[in-house]
């Protein structure tokens, strides 16, 4: 019995649909076969609109060739908590396609982060071995560069999801941009800053070794630096103790000079700066946040959070699939191009964005999730 069989791994098959639609015909006069139909873009204020219209038109560059049958997987960290939307996402987008595929993923994340590896490592050699075409992966570690460069050394389509790893091999990857996150949310808090001088205090990642947090912090810097004003930088310490992280922003909030008009939280426990404002006697100071942690959620409910940002965990398990798809039908450089303006930094990382959820707008942005299917 197989390490994949022993643990407990969910496996959600998708049914194969097609679009009631008649055939339709091709440049040299064929039959396309029936063409590619998405289910209908839910309108709402937080409907990513370039995203959206970007997959209309990869659908629709793929709609002018006939449209071949696809295997493919998607292999996930999980697919509970974060990940459930990225489930959501890349099961209603192979129904829509109409491929063979699963999405795969541990309900439970074992706790032995070694076994957790090679579980994900031979799910991907399994599934490269057993016909998929096109992978969709979000790596646990490093740990899978191997099996996915054995995979696309095999002719199979690789993209990575949420982490990126053998960058030199995969197809694309497809996630948040850390620093384009960033200096979003910078930009989100400006307008609730006064004019500078002024010190802007960020709640990020100072210390070496998280790429991803050091680059959204950056990125949020640079924003603000830019405007004119003073940056200082804290280093966010995790762990279910508020209060040892509220006593280490602390000095650097009073030694601030110029004094601090405003607070930027870069990860879930961003809530803490509406707590420092509190603590320092200026609870009025403009803090905005980042993700959606019940404790952000009340306090933008008490209009002391402006703002958070939160990923579109959803649309990177929906676009996964017909990138992939893409790729077989119309060919990477084709994919890329019409992907283009989702890519920022290059030409083979695709943004997914963030949503930015204004403080009196929760309740809206809870039925934007539900609508979707994408609340954890």
């Amino acid at each position: 019995m197989s390490t994949m069989a022993r643990c407990r791994v969910a496996v959600f098959g998708v049914t194969l649909m097609t679009a009631a639609c008649a055939s339709s015909e091709g440049a040299d006069g064929g039959e396309l076969g029936t063409p590619l139909i998405r289910a209908p873009t839910l309108q709402s204020e937080f409907t990513p609109v370039e995203l959206e219209a970007t997959i209309d038109n990869l659908v629709a560059e793929m709609n002018k060739s006939p449209i071949e049958p696809m295997n493919m997987a998607i292999l996930l960290k999980n697919i509970t908590g974060f990940f459930a939307p990225v489930a959501t996402g890349a099961n209603r987008a192979m129904g829509e396609l109409g491929v063979t595929g699963n999405v795969i993923g541990p309900t439970v994340q074992s706790t032995d982060a070694d076994e957790s590896q090679a579980l994900q490592a031979e799910q991907i050699r399994e599934m490269a071995a057993g016909g998929a075409e096109g992978l969709g992966v979000a790596p646990i570690s490093t740990a899978q560069q191997e099996a996915i460069e054995e995979a696309v050394a095999n002719g199979v389509h690789v993209v990575t999801i949420d982490t990126d790893v053998a960058v030199e091999k995969r197809a694309l990857y497809i996630g948040t941009l850390n620093g384009a996150a960033g200096a979003t949310a910078g930009t989100t808090l400006l307008p609730h800053l006064p004019p500078p001088p002024g010190t802007v205090m960020i709640h990020g990642q100072t210390v070496e070794g998280w790429a991803d947090a050091i680059e959204r912090t950056r990125g949020a810097q640079a924003v603000l630096e830019e405007a004119g004003y003073t940056v200082v930088a804290t280093q966010a310490i995790f762990g279910p103790d508020d209060q040892v992280d509220l006593d280490w922003m602390l000095p650097l909030f009073e030694e601030a000079d110029p004094p601090v008009v405003g607070l930027l939280g870069l990860f879930n426990i961003s809530y803490r700066c509406a707590m420092l404002a509190e603590l320092v006697g200026q609870p009025e100071l403009p803090v905005v946040a980042f993700d959606f942690d019940p404790k952000t959620v009340e306090f933008m409910r008490e209009g002391r959070i402006k703002a958070t940002h939160t990923q579109r965990q959803y649309y990177e398990g929906y676009l996964a699939p017909y990138i992939l798809y893409g790729i077989k039908n119309i060919g990477l450089d084709a994919t890329k191009q019409i992907l283009a303006p989702l890519m920022l930094d290059d030409a083979s990382r695709v943004n997914i964005g963030v949503d930015v959820v204004p403080g009196d707008k929760v309740d809206e942005y809870y039925a934007f999730l539900d609508a979707i299917g994408a609340n954890q």
